[in-house]
């Protein structure tokens, strides 16, 4: 398989992380979809990223489908969403609250750095959205009282969560202060002195 997309962003860097969970090897090609443009547009026709090229070169093109279907690949035992309810629907809310503020913080990056004149209504939407999403997920990992947001094994819930967390707070660090969240930066710190986590990381390159 080919996975295509830096790690800056948190979209493809949790697909990076899961493929090495899975033990499921993989080449990554860090294309930029400003400077590659080109290349990927070839591949996947909405530039985006992540996109996975898979074996028999079928392309998949939205990070929730290709962790859907590798997580019904993955070896016995693997699997990173819970098989059972349920801690299933519930580990794909906090997966869902995590991939909407990444959004949401993309979203607001391209406000605030892209043009000419941003939207002081549309940055204060899209601030109060990532704060909304922010504080259900904090609530919940504060009510979660194992060592992963779903008992002792590590899940997609945590791994979006720290991948989100640490390219909004990369990408806009204004927008968290830093006592906000307790539990959240607690989760995440300890996810990022994983191995796999360090394996698969990139300083926040801002698009030119």
């Amino acid at each position: 398989m080919i996975l295509i997309g830096q790690y800056d962003s948190s979209f493809t860097r949790r697909i990076a992380i899961a493929l090495s969970l899975y033990g499921m090897p993989f080449e990554h090609r860090p294309w930029s979809v400003f400077s590659d443009a080109e290349k990927l547009r070839a591949i996947n026709p909405l530039v985006r990223v992540p996109t996975l090229i898979l074996d028999d070169g079928e392309v998949l093109i939205d990070s929730h489908a290709i962790l859907d279907y590798l997580d019904r690949r993955a070896p016995e035992g693997r699997a990173l969403f819970p098989a059972v309810e349920p801690d299933r629907h519930r580990a794909l809310k906090v997966a869902s609250l995590a991939t909407g503020v990444a959004d949401k913080a993309v979203a607001l990056f391209y406000e605030i750095h892209m043009h000419e004149e941003p939207s002081t209504s549309l940055m204060a939407r899209l601030s109060s959205q990532i704060h909304s999403a922010l504080a259900a997920l904090e609530t919940s990992r504060s009510d979660a009282p194992g060592k992963f947001w779903f008992g002792d094994t590590i899940g997609h819930a945590d791994i979006a969560v720290a991948c989100a967390f640490r390219h909004l707070t990369e990408a806009l660090p204004d927008v968290v202060g830093d006592e906000q969240y307790p539990a959240i930066r607690a989760h995440c710190a300890r996810l990022e002195a994983m191995p796999v986590f360090a394996d698969h990381s990139q300083e926040f390159i801002p698009p030119r």
